[in-house]
């Protein structure tokens, strides 16, 4: 398998060998001119998906990455886009394939204005009620993959990071609290929203923004390997004050295009919720 594949659209006209939208003329051209390189997406219902396919709608340039036997997933995904996108192959737990990722990007570009961080994972007995139970081993994979690898990537791609202002956004879940079931993937994500905020104190004198979105449950590939998942869509369907639909990504991905537009050029070290206001409810309402 190569490591650099262009993926050719099923039933849109042809891009640019960049990857790069034709800007449609039905939408602001947000992000005309920016290049985006998106991360973790799986199938159509990926939060990344929908992200590079607005991205692409507001004028943005794209590469993906996947990698192993999902990237054929990703290729099956990205000729869904509006315009072709090359795939690259990226581990992001492999030194190998950080190092070698600027220069293939560098195929393409020779630059990079905005990186999404969607990845996370956590082995089955660190999840499921679990937490006092899971294998030190087990805890130390879910932070190198949720946590630690957004500095790895961001490390990667720095050289590649323009120096007229570049925007890093990673996805998040609330971590505040504890969840049911989510175990040691909380904990990981506690510990990225740490990390970003380091990453946005060390990157911002070079004019780089490091922001997180904590979206409400999205019915994707990752979250159906979390037990409970249902359950917690429902009550928060219930409880947040504003409508709340699990099988919409679009208000996330509209919510990074801004993070990766020059709307949000004085916002790092940020945690935007989009989750229709759950986070700010103290209780479940009674029924009415």
């Amino acid at each position: 398998m190569t490591s650099n594949r262009y993926v050719a659209t099923a039933n849109h006209a042809p891009a640019s060998p960049n990857g790069s939208a034709r800007p449609d003329p039905g939408e602001p051209q947000l992000l005309q001119g920016k290049r985006i390189l998106i991360t973790g997406v799986v199938n159509r219902r990926s939060i990344a998906f929908a992200t590079a396919e607005r991205a692409q709608r507001l004028g943005a340039e794209v590469i993906l990455t996947s990698f192993g036997r999902i990237r054929r997933m990703t290729e099956r995904a990205a000729a869904r886009l509006p315009r072709e996108v090359p795939v690259l192959e990226l581990d992001v737990n492999s030194e190998q394939d950080l190092d070698r990722l600027p220069s293939l990007v560098g195929e393409h570009w020779d630059g990079i204005d905005g990186v999404l961080h969607a990845i996370a994972h956590a082995p089955g007995d660190a999840l499921g009620g679990n937490f006092l139970a899971a294998p030190r081993q087990s805890a130390a994979e879910a932070f190198e993959t949720s946590a630690y690898s957004f500095k790895a990537l961001a490390d990667s791609v720095r050289p590649l990071l323009s120096d007229q202002g570049a925007s890093l956004v990673g996805l998040d879940f609330d971590a505040t609290v504890a969840w049911p079931s989510y175990d040691w993937m909380g904990v990981a994500k506690a510990a990225l929203e740490s990390v970003s905020r380091y990453l946005a104190r060390d990157l911002g004198p070079e004019k780089v923004r490091v922001n997180l979105i904590s979206a409400g449950p999205i019915r994707t590939a990752a979250a159906g390997g979390v037990p409970g998942f249902s359950d917690l869509a429902d009550s928060w369907s219930t409880a947040a004050p504003l409508d709340w639909d699990m099988d919409d990504p679009e208000p996330v991905a509209d919510t990074a295009a801004f993070l990766f537009s020059d709307l949000s050029r004085r916002i790092t070290g940020e945690i935007i919720h989009v989750d229709s206001g759950f986070h700010a409810i103290g209780a479940t309402p009674p029924p009415a």
